[in-house]
């Protein structure tokens, strides 16, 4: 086992544990946001900056654009996270549920695009392949029928299409930030998450998905 993938480790049994904690003690929930939403609006700013540095003035109103999108959006995703807990069985577990849907597609796509390999999904990612895509998918209507098992989730339409479209637009925001990088010419948002990089690099998927499965849930009757 190589140092690298020790970090790996380590990190992601801390982000397990706070993850956790999140969950049962609501003012760790609201700090933690509070942190991690300010560390990823630097992270992203950081990307903008590196991008358009060197550009002409509109470069200027673009990042500031930017800066306004991410603030509202992480503020949004904030507190939907946030007030989501509030609810009673199960619906208090659905927030939860959003994330592993996003955890089980990043562990999906691992998992099928090491095995199988095959083409890829997009020049933006090399290492994102079609198989890797599938098995996303996979691994997210799995989870759908543990939850469906463990906590009495009623297997219906609207928790079908929620499964998949969060897994997704997770998808979509993970090239999206790949994008990102590639232009702004790094390999990672940050360095605060040893072996994963920035809480960017890793809560990507999150960003966009989870909001996506509470809008859906809450907004859209089916």
């Amino acid at each position: 086992m190589n140092k690298e993938f020790q970090k790996r480790i380590i990190t992601s049994i801390f982000l397990l544990l706070l993850l956790t904690c999140m969950f049962f003690f609501k003012y760790i929930l609201l700090v933690s946001l509070i942190i991690i939403g300010i560390i990823i609006f630097v992270e992203f700013n950081g990307l903008i900056y590196r991008i358009y540095k060197k550009k002409d003035y509109f470069s200027k109103i673009k990042k500031i654009t930017y800066k306004a999108i991410s603030i509202l959006y992480i503020s949004f995703f904030s507190i939907i996270f946030y007030y989501n807990f509030e609810k009673s069985y199960p619906e208090s577990i659905f927030p939860l549920y959003l994330l592993m849907i996003c955890i089980m597609t990043d562990l999906g796509g691992i998992f099928f695009g090491k095995l199988f390999k095959g083409k890829k999904l997009t020049k933006i990612s090399p290492k994102k392949t079609i198989s890797g895509s599938i098995g996303s998918f996979i691994f997210s209507l799995l989870l759908m029928f543990i939850f469906i098992l463990v906590f009495n989730f009623e297997l219906e339409f609207k928790l079908i299409l929620i499964t998949i479209l969060v897994s997704l637009i997770s998808q979509i925001g993970d090239i999206l930030i790949s994008f990102l990088k590639r232009k702004a010419k790094v390999k990672d948002t940050g360095d605060l998450l040893p072996g994963h990089g920035g809480f960017l690099d890793r809560l990507d998927g999150i960003l966009f998905g989870f909001p996506m499965g509470f809008i859906l849930y809450n907004f859209i009757n089916f």
